[in-house]
């Protein structure tokens, strides 16, 4: 389970590129073949194929159906016989009204044994009764005989968006830090009120863009920023063995396909197609159209027509998902043997 990273409205410029760059298909308006979908010549097909076998082996409710029967029991298929494939088994079920489209990823951070003056937050296990535990402005403060780790105070907050990371410590030891708990209180956004005080350019503001001016105004200025949102998520660490994250659905999260939903509209393992375009961060990529499968959730994504795209580790995947603020319509990829939805 994760939070999802702070996003601004911004960049009009990226917006009148993408509108200018191609004109998509009208999207179906009823349960419709895959080849109806925006995106979808454009699709990498076989990457396709194998996120619906990955569902199909992961989702009881679609391990049922023949659709899944046959992707089981096929070899790895060449582009063309998996687009084919696929156009054959499924069809796709829009969901009504436009959403949002964001991004995460798993950062790498440094972190200390002990605090010093620049590790001075602790990474906290959770406490007997986490929904009792103050404000993350309070326990930031409060001794911490149990801490886990030091951090800087704004790669805490921002590991604490993410959700889970790595944490390098100066003698070399890794470890993965991964949500444990949250002590119940809601996620507030800090990026919109520092735009509000001048603190930010609309136009630049982004994930990294906030961590930096955090980093680059230690002590008082980055508390009085930080402060506000009082959610405090706590963690567990093991050893960083390489492995992939894994999501609220209890599977490794892929890259680039797998995203975060409200479990409330949406069942773990649901497979979906991304239809995002129109940009409003400055940089960002034109679009976002592909089959992505759901696996993980977080606090801030509400809705049946949102969803948060993660993109993978390290600082690469960081940039990119600090540009991810899209919006969206979302499709419901459904095996042709099964009611729609």
């Amino acid at each position: 389970m994760r939070r999802p990273k702070l996003r601004l409205a911004a960049g009009l410029a990226a917006l009148t590129l993408a509108s200018c760059a191609s004109v998509p298909p009208t999207p179906p308006t009823t349960a419709a073949s895959l080849a109806s979908l925006p995106g979808w010549d454009a699709e990498d097909h076989v990457a396709a194929f194998a996120v619906v076998r990955s569902a199909c082996a992961d989702n009881p409710r679609l391990a049922g159906t023949s659709a899944c029967a046959a992707v089981q029991a096929r070899g790895e298929p060449s582009e063309a016989a998996a687009k084919a494939f696929l156009e054959r088994h499924f069809r796709a079920a829009p969901i009504e009204g436009d959403g949002r489209l964001t991004g995460y990823f798993a950062p790498v951070y440094e972190a200390r044994h002990a605090p010093d003056a620049a590790f001075s937050v602790p990474v906290r296990p959770p406490p007997a009764d986490p929904a009792a535990a103050p404000d993350r402005a309070a326990l930031e403060h409060a001794p911490a005989p149990d801490a886990l780790a030091w951090m800087r105070p704004e790669d805490l907050f921002f590991l604490q968006v993410q959700g889970s990371g790595v944490l390098v410590f100066a003698d070399g030891e890794r470890a993965r830090a991964s949500f444990a708990a949250s002590n119940g209180r809601p996620f507030v956004a800090i990026a919109g009120p520092m735009i509000a005080q001048g603190l930010l350019a609309p136009a630049a503001a982004s994930a990294g863009t906030v961590h930096d001016w955090l980093a680059a105004h230690p002590g008082p200025d980055a508390a009085a920023v930080m402060d506000p949102d009082p959610r405090y998520d706590f963690s567990r660490l093991a050893p960083a063995d390489g492995a992939a994250p894994r999501g609220a659905a209890g599977a490794p999260l892929l890259p680039g396909r797998s995203v975060a939903i409200d479990p409330a509209d949406h069942p773990y393992f649901e497979l979906l197609w991304l239809d995002a375009d129109a940009p409003t961060l400055t940089g960002a990529q034109a679009d976002y159209r592909r089959l992505v499968v759901a696996l993980d959730t977080g606090g801030a994504i509400k809705g049946p027509v949102r969803a948060d795209l993660y993109l993978g580790r390290g600082a690469a995947a960081g940039d990119e998902a600090a540009r991810v603020r899209h919006r969206l319509r979302l499709y419901r990829i459904v095996p042709n043997d099964e009611p729609a939805p």
